[in-house]
């Protein structure tokens, strides 16, 4: 006999990733404000009854998409990135960082919502809190001045985190057909080095 449960959750997932689809490619053609949820009921191909059995609103939706897009930095993001307190392999930082960008190129309209306008700011508060959840005793160590003055941990994780969504947000609105190896070398190559030897790390090649 058959579990009642598992047929029941394949089609609640089933149906969320027709609302997912529906509303990802309904906010690309008229932007998110404009989108309504009967738009993406339509879209969906379902009723406004079964849009609210899944989701409270549009914002709820939003979230959890968001949600399911930022598991591509969790999945990815190493803790024992560093060897030794303080020396970092670059062969296995550029690897991570290239899985990163695949999962992105993976959902990139997803991503595509989330660098774009004020999800931009949501979408660094979420990496900065990844990298200090995954990286706390790291950054926990490291001590950074600049004429005496102790430099914030938190403003270097913004400061990152800011160059890494401007990143992504060019590549994704821009014609380039750079693979996502090439723009882990190129973040690597512009900022990774020396931002990390100021934070006190060694890289080794």
């Amino acid at each position: 006999m058959k579990n009642p449960s598992k047929k029941t959750d394949l089609r609640v997932l089933r149906t969320k990733k027709l609302i997912f689809n529906a509303f990802v490619q309904l906010v690309e053609e008229k932007g998110y404000e404009a989108v309504t949820i009967q738009d993406i009921a339509t879209g969906a191909m379902i009723n406004r009854a079964t849009f609210y059995a899944h989701f409270k609103d549009k914002s709820a939706l939003y979230d959890e998409i968001f949600l399911y897009a930022m598991e591509a930095f969790t999945k990815v993001l190493d803790p024992e990135l560093l060897e030794n307190g303080n020396r970092v392999q670059l062969k296995k930082l550029e690897l991570m960082i290239t899985q990163v960008f695949k999962e992105i190129k993976k959902n990139r309209v997803f991503y595509q919502i989330l660098t774009d306008g004020p999800a931009a700011n949501s979408m660094k508060v979420k990496i900065n809190w990844l990298l200090e959840q995954h990286y706390y005793e790291i950054f926990s160590k490291l001590k950074i001045t600049e004429n005496d003055v102790e430099v914030p941990i938190d403003f270097i994780i913004e400061y990152m985190s800011s160059i890494f969504i401007g990143m992504v947000h060019w590549w994704l609105n821009s014609n380039s057909d750079f693979p996502p190896e090439q723009m882990a070398h190129l973040l690597i190559k512009l900022v990774g080095n020396g931002h990390l030897t100021v934070l006190g790390i060694e890289v080794v090649k």
